[in-house]
């Protein structure tokens, strides 16, 4: 089975644009307000991730992680994107859609976070309903994924006002901060965005 293929103009054309923010893949020259964005917020960020490697701040740790993208993107396995409020160019935070399925599935599951000087101000939820159109049509899923942990309350708002579905409870789904825990699974399909 083909792999889907990117439009015509490549990881560029995914960059949408719209409520005030700009959505667009990393680039090396965003490192340095990255890992100011991501240290300022490290003590409010570290509930809800996994465990940051001892480099991950560093320059050459984003330079790896570049290179991850562009191995992922070029694969149709990943794609991520930085926020950037358009007036100023503000660096706010960060959406991925990771594992990608084709062939009878056509989904993946999006991951987000927001740095803790702009967090709680609706940016998060602004910035996935400008993304999902994109997730939708360029590349052509059927149905987008997330997972939240039940007292990640801002999280589920995030999620709920953007149309997904709470589907279940996953036991002890992802190592998050160094401990396996249980996630809400949350699901939009095509049909019920355009809805």
């Amino acid at each position: 089975m083909a792999l889907f293929r990117l439009p015509s103009n490549g990881p560029a054309a995914l960059a949408p644009r719209g409520n005030g923010l700009m959505l667009r893949a990393p680039q090396m020259a965003d490192y340095a307000q990255w890992a100011q964005l991501r240290e300022l917020s490290r003590d409010y960020l570290t509930p809800w991730e996994p465990i940051w490697p001892s480099d991950d701040l560093t320059r050459s740790g984003f330079r790896r992680r570049l290179r991850r993208y562009a191995e992922d993107i070029s694969a149709d396995r990943s794609y991520p994107f930085i926020v950037f409020r358009e007036q100023d160019g503000a660096m706010l935070g960060g959406i991925t859609l990771a594992n990608v399925r084709r062939g009878i599935v056509q989904a993946g599951t999006i991951g987000y976070w927001m740095g803790q000087p702009h967090a709680h101000r609706g940016y998060m939820t602004a910035g996935l309903r400008l993304l999902l159109p994109t997730l939708f049509g360029e590349l052509n899923l059927h149905r987008v994924e997330a997972a939240c942990i039940p007292t990640n309350t801002p999280s589920i708002r995030v999620l709920e006002k953007c149309g997904f579905t709470r589907e279940g409870l996953a036991r002890r789904y992802l190592c998050i901060n160094g401990v396996w825990q249980d996630h809400y699974l949350y699901g939009l399909l095509h049909e019920d965005f355009r809805g």
